[in-house]
């Protein structure tokens, strides 16, 4: 689950905080078309149309006022209400987080959307996510031609979002139950690194596994505190830029390692 800050409000449970902004929480053919009732289009229509104006209202934080196209369309083509509990399909294309139960959250569309555009990946480039959670993350990166390795710590979790993606037909995700803190060495070096948990520091497996010119993204900050959402950029020469974009709120990281 996390939350990002717009504007100063607090939107919780992977939602936007105050304005803060919401988050929580392979791709193949299937489960990857608009499709659907003219109701649901209607409504994926307008949950782009939200990101879009969570976009341009915090444009200023990001560095850009609108999403590449890839990404919306990744957005809008990803059946959301297939991640969440069935007595909550209604609110699918909301933007924002939803409990998808054991205290976990599908984050919000804005995060996902604006943390897929800020990992500068495309089809073809592999990405490690730390974090599986309902899926719904890597699915979107999945929709855009990314091979993704993610990890969850939760068994049952880890269990529950291979077997929905698999279904789904996301053939270029690759879960793993374990601690994600370790990232995927053997897959490793990768393009985008992305964390949908908050730790106090940057894992040094994460940073290790990120190649030359690669960019990882991850809410750094304690646990029960507004954190940031920092992007890492490694240089050719194994040097590190670090920008800060937003004030978010995620759940912690856990594991033996990041204790």
């Amino acid at each position: 689950m996390s939350i990002a800050m717009r504007n100063g409000f607090n939107l919780l449970a992977a939602a936007v905080l105050g304005p803060l902004v919401l988050c929580a929480d392979h791709a193949g053919a299937g489960g990857a078309g608009p499709g659907g009732e003219p109701a649901e289009r209607a409504e994926r229509d307008a949950l782009i149309r939200e990101i879009e104006r969570g976009v341009y209202e915090t444009r200023a934080a990001l560095g850009f006022d609108r999403l590449d196209p890839a990404v919306l369309e990744a957005v809008r083509a990803v059946p959301r209400h297939a991640f969440v509990p069935p007595e909550l399909r209604h609110l699918a294309y909301r933007d924002h987080p939803l409990p998808i139960g054991g205290g976990q959250t599908i984050s919000q569309p804005y995060i996902v959307a604006i943390m897929s555009q800020l990992l500068s990946v495309g089809p073809g480039e592999r990405v490690f996510e730390l974090g599986t959670g309902s899926g719904y993350q890597a699915a979107v990166l999945a929709a855009m031609g990314v091979e993704v390795y993610t990890v969850e710590i939760v068994p049952a979790l880890a269990e529950r979002s291979a077997r929905l993606l698999a279904e789904l037909g996301y053939d270029r995700i690759h879960v793993r139950n374990g601690d994600g803190y370790l990232g995927w060495p053997e897959a490793a070096p990768f393009a985008g690194i992305i964390a949908t948990a908050a730790a106090d520091h940057i894992p040094d497996p994460l940073i290790d596994q990120l190649a030359p010119g690669g960019r990882l993204i991850m809410p750094v900050g304690d646990d029960g505190q507004v954190q940031q959402l920092t992007l890492i950029e490694k240089q050719p020469d194994g040097d590190l830029l670090e920008r800060r974009i937003l004030p978010v709120r995620f759940v912690p990281v856990t594991g033996e390692h990041v204790r």
